[in-house]
C-alpha cells in the first residue's frame, strides 16, 4: 500500500528535470516553492480544476526533491544508477518514437480488409455480460478443467471443485464489448448460448467464462474506420521500432563477456 501511495504522490502529468536545479528558468510560473519556480507548462491538464490538482502534486514532488537534495541523496550510488538508467531509457524511447513517427495509419483498402477479417469486432460485434473464473493452474491441468467445466451447470460448481483441490482462483462479473476481450476468445463466445461455460487457456492458467447475456452492437465500416486506423498505425509503429532495433543490432559489434559469453 505504501508503494502505491508514493507512486500516486509522485505521479504528475509532465516530465522534466527536477526544479531544485537553480538554472532552470520558468517563463510563466504557476507557484514558487522555497523560492524555486514551478512552470505553468508542468501543470497543463485541461480544465482549471485538473490543473490545480496537478499543481499540488508538482508542489509535493518539489518539496520531496528539495529535501532529497538537501540530504545529498543525489550522490547516493544507488540513486545515481537509477537516474542514469532512467535517462538512458528515456533516450532510447525518444529515439524509437522519432524513428517510428513516420508510420501512418492504414490505407482505405487496409481498413476495409481489416474490417472484413474481424467480423466479431465490427459487423457482428456484441456486448457481453459474463461471469469469469480466473484460475492459476499449470498447463497440464487445463484439459482436466475443461472436462469438469463440461459437466458443470453453474460456475459455482466449478469453483467448488477448485476449492476442493486448493486451486487458486477468483470469480468476477463483467460487461465488456467484443474489442475489450481477448481476440482469441471471440469465435467461441460468438457461438455460446446464455448459461454455457467455456475454458480458455491463458499465460497464467485459465479463464473460465460463463455467458450470462449477449446483445448485438455492430459497428459499420464508417464507424469502425477511425479505430482501425488507430490500431493499424500503432501496429505499424511497433513494426518500425522492431525493424530499427534489428537494423542497429546488425550494424553493431556486440560482444558478450563473462558469464554471458556465448560459445560459437
Amino acid at each position: 500500500m505504501k508503494k502505491f501511495l508514493l507512486i500516486a504522490l509522485l505521479a504528475v502529468p509532465a516530465t522534466g528535470c527536477e526544479k531544485a536545479v537553480a538554472e532552470r528558468p520558468a517563463a510563466h510560473p504557476a507557484a514558487k516553492v522555497n523560492g524555486t519556480e514551478i512552470s505553468i507548462h508542468e501543470v497543463r491538464a485541461g480544465s482549471a480544476a485538473a490543473a490545480a490538482q496537478a499543481l499540488e502534486k508538482v508542489i509535493d514532488r518539489e518539496l520531496l526533491v528539495q529535501k532529497a537534495l538537501a540530504e545529498k541523496l543525489d550522490r547516493d550510488p544507488r540513486v545515481l544508477d537509477s537516474i542514469e538508467n532512467a535517462r538512458r531509457q528515456l533516450l532510447a524511447q525518444a529515439y524509437l518514437e522519432r524513428a517510428a513517427s513516420a508510420a501512418g495509419g492504414g490505407t482505405r483498402d487496409e481498413v476495409r480488409a481489416f474490417y472484413a477479417e474481424n467480423p466479431a469486432l465490427f459487423a457482428e460485434r456484441r456486448l457481453y455480460r459474463l461471469r469469469e473464473l480466473v484460475v492459476s493452474a499449470p498447463a497440464e491441468m487445463i484439459d482436466v478443467l475443461r472436462a469438469e467445466a463440461a459437466k458443470a451447470a453453474e460456475l459455482e460448481d466449478l469453483a467448488a471443485w477448485l476449492r476442493s483441490r486448493n486451486a487458486k482462483h477468483s470469480v468476477d462479473s463483467l460487461t465488456q464489448p467484443a474489442e475489450q476481450l481477448p481476440l482469441s476468445f471471440l469465435p467461441r463466445l460468438a457461438r455460446m448460448q446464455p448459461g454455457e461455460i467455456a475454458v480458455f487457456a491463458t499465460p497464467l492458467g485459465a479463464s473460465v467464462i460463463q455467458l450470462v447475456h449477449a446483445e448485438d452492437a455492430p459497428l459499420t465500416e464508417q464507424q469502425a474506420a477511425p479505430l482501425i486506423e488507430q490500431f493499424l498505425a500503432g501496429r505499424r509503429r511497433l513494426e518500425r521500432a522492431a525493424a530499427e532495433v534489428k537494423r542497429l543490432r546488425e550494424a553493431a559489434t556486440i560482444e558478450y563477456v563473462g558469464e554471458f559469453k556465448r560459445s560459437n
